[in-house]
């Protein structure tokens, strides 16, 4: 199983990442200020380590997207994080437009000493350029469609959907950048399992059932009681399994998972369970918040 699940890692970084790299590079001389959206859920796995590298000097702000799908209370404490960071940090929901209110009035704060000098000179309505970056399936194209209050642009779920460059003015000095989902060429492999879990790297490209008993073994570590609810589990049946010293640690998490098979009617000819399927409606609850309001990197 372990094999199986290195191989998750192999094809996630085409070319065309390596080329949209370069361009951030070169626009980023038009810039002011850097928006960089982090899941939530993940903010150090979604954190694109290049970006800090090459935004130094820019001015920055963190927003904390998809944050309707995470635990509240760890999304204020990663605030605070990034705050003693001297980093602008804001929760923000783009499907639902929680916080997004916020972001021009920090985008103006974090300019007006700029903009105050150019209006002693006599240039005045400056228009501020923001490039907004963020990993493969992070939000961008949702927030920026709530943020200029546009439904133009091309959303979907799937990683790598935004491919072109695109300015969008919101207000009368602000104009946004956007760019597409971009990746590093390493991580580590938690990182890694981080990214798949929440879909930043695509499915076709992981071993997906790997992936979800991983993810599954994590819940029944931390969030048992969300699996037990899900489910329609019971949790004495799932405790039992869980200390069965006949079964080693991985054959009894895979027993909770045909358990959740079963429950879900996901089976085969001749009454199997069928894996792929029990794995797609775990990542799929996951994803979409059916699981519960859950952070996986916690301070």
């Amino acid at each position: 199983m372990e094999n199986r699940q290195n191989q998750a890692n192999i094809n996630w970084y085409p070319g065309h990442m390596a080329k949209t790299k370069r361009q951030i590079l070169e626009d980023l001389k038009l810039i002011d200020v850097v928006i960089e959206l982090l899941d939530a859920r993940i903010p150090i796995s979604s954190q694109n380590p290049d970006i800090a590298e090459i935004t130094k000097g820019k001015k920055r702000i963190i927003l904390l997207n998809k944050s309707d799908l995470a635990d509240s209370s760890e999304t204020k404490k990663w605030i605070k994080y990034f705050n003693d960071k001297n980093i602008v940090c804001l929760e923000v929901d783009s499907n639902s437009g929680k916080g997004i209110d916020k972001v021009n009035k920090s985008i103006e704060s974090l300019m007006k000493e700029e903009i105050d000098k150019q209006k002693e000179k006599g240039r005045i309505n400056k228009t501020i350029r923001v490039m907004i970056l963020g990993i493969p399936n992070v939000g961008k194209s949702s927030f920026i469609n709530r943020i200029s209050k546009k439904t133009s642009m091309k959303v979907g779920n799937k990683p790598g959907v935004t491919r072109q460059k695109q300015w969008i003015r919101i207000g009368n000095q602000i104009e946004l950048l956007d760019t597409p989902g971009v990746l590093w060429p390493k991580f580590e492999e938690n990182v890694g399992l981080n990214l798949a879990y929440t879909g930043s790297i695509k499915d076709d490209v992981i071993e997906i059932i790997e992936v979800a008993y991983s993810l599954l073994a994590l819940f029944l570590e931390n969030y048992i009681d969300n699996v037990v609810s899900r489910y329609n589990l019971e949790k004495a049946e799932i405790c039992e399994i869980l200390e069965d010293e006949n079964l080693l640690y991985n054959e009894r998490v895979y027993e909770i998972m045909k358990l959740i098979g079963k429950k879900r009617g996901a089976i085969i000819s001749g009454g199997q369970v069928d894996d792929e399927k029990v794995a797609r409606i775990i990542l799929e609850d996951f994803r979409t918040g059916k699981l519960g309001k859950i952070t996986l990197e916690k301070i």
